[in-house]
């Protein structure tokens, strides 16, 4: 692509040479601070962060709790721009700056940047993203979990292009993503198909078994239906035992637990002091997120490593279940629906399913032989869409690099574009 004529320091270290033309102004010219509070809860429509986006609340609760916090809430305007200022020492994935599509109250933990009149909202959030994409605000901030300010931002110098590159720069980058997030969605709906894909084979063979011809017989429970005349049921506690095993120190490695990838190593955070007291890990045993059950948040851990704290572990009777048997069980439909009748909460967001509820849950029971046939089916299916999958998410991976780059490369100056 085309570059600029002439190029000076920017006198930022990470920022380089700029156009010749361009300023470098210091933030407080170019974004103030919006601290306007929702006093009375003038405003109840509640936003959120989400993966780069600021999004509504699902849940618009008006409950007289939710309203006194909404009450503390910022008051954001369409354009303001949004920046996730929170625990910088130990999230470095997350998409920490957003623009604001729709007025509304967020909570005031974030900063809110209202920009002024020679900055163009659109540009400054993808420089702002650019920024983040580049973990420029890691090394920022106060506190024993870095938390950042607008005071620490008010008086450091960006670059400011004219008011008509500005526009233009945002127009183009607004065309290129799009398609780019167009490519990103297609591969995605791709993952989201294999993926359904599998659940189907899981539902058919933990719930029914192998063989199509084989008798069946009520298994009494309306929820359940009907199972294979050999199968029993019996009740999660039967079968499950909790164990409580707290980390020293925190340095064993961090495990999270989401629908798809079961139990995985959690490489958000940063090694600190605050993983002590984390719940220990060992092979095998079942590891359940209580807040996402519902959602298919647990798995049978292949890994050593700790969890959070508001996980639950489970060890298995090996002579009566096996634990990947019951990993796949509980991943069908039919459970995921049973735990969420079982969750408790507000809102599906908070639900939580604590052990006593857990145990209570009856659970289709084949024998080990027929166990351990079941898991070597779904196995031998899975490894069979596995690899289209990881395809597909090899192709989002570079599709959201190319993207980055591009970002960057723009509202940096490094190439021209109008």
């Amino acid at each position: 692509m085309q570059r600029y004529d002439t190029y000076k320091d920017s006198g930022v270290k990470w920022l380089g040479e700029i156009p010749s033309h361009w300023e470098m102004k210091r933030w407080r010219f170019l974004m103030s601070e919006n601290t306007t509070k929702n006093t009375n809860c003038k405003e109840r429509l509640q936003l959120q962060f989400r993966y780069g986006d600021i999004v509504r609340k699902v849940n618009q609760s008006e409950e007289s709790d939710v309203l006194d916090t909404i009450s503390k809430y910022t008051i954001v305007e369409p354009d303001d721009i949004m920046i996730n200022g929170l625990n910088l020492n130990y999230d470095f994935i997350s998409q920490r700056v957003a623009q604001v599509q729709e007025r509304g109250v967020i909570t005031s933990a974030y900063i809110s940047l209202r920009p002024t009149e020679i900055a163009n909202s659109r540009y400054f959030t993808y420089f702002l993203k650019s920024m983040d994409a580049k973990k420029m605000f890691h090394g920022m901030g106060t506190g024993i979990r870095l938390t950042l300010s607008y005071n620490e931002l008010k008086n450091q110098f960006i670059p400011c292009p004219s008011s008509e590159e500005q526009t233009a720069i945002a127009n183009y980058l607004d065309t290129v993503t799009a398609k780019i997030d167009a490519a990103i969605a297609q591969q995605q709906k791709m993952i989201d198909l294999l993926n359904e894909r599998k659940q189907i084979i899981i539902n058919r063979a933990v719930t029914r078994g192998l063989n199509p011809n084989a008798r069946m017989k009520d298994s009494g429970v309306e929820w359940i239906g009907e199972v294979p005349e050999h199968w029993e049921v019996r009740k999660a506690k039967y079968l499950l035992s909790e164990f409580v095993e707290k980390s020293q120190n925190g340095s064993e490695q961090l495990l999270s637990v989401s629908q798809y990838e079961g139990v995985a190593p959690n490489e958000s955070g940063s090694r600190s002091e605050s993983f002590i007291g984390y719940k220990i890990v060992h092979k095998n045993t079942l590891v359940i997120n209580i807040m996402l059950a519902w959602m298919g948040g647990f798995g049978v851990s292949e890994l050593e490593g700790i969890v959070s704290p508001a996980y639950c572990t489970y060890y298995c009777d090996n002579t009566i279940a096996l634990p990947k048997f019951l990993g796949y069980l509980y991943k069908s439909n039919m459970y995921l629906a049973e735990f969420a009748r079982r969750s408790t909460g507000v809102i599906p967001s908070r639900w939580r399913m604590y052990t006593d509820d857990f145990g209570q849950v009856l659970t289709i029971l084949p024998p080990i032989n027929s166990q351990r046939e079941i898991i070597l089916f779904i196995d031998n299916e899975i490894n069979k869409i596995n690899p289209y999958i990881n395809k597909c998410k090899i192709q989002i991976s570079l599709l959201q690099e190319r993207k980055q780059i591009i970002i960057n490369e723009v509202v940096t100056g490094k190439v021209k574009v109008i």
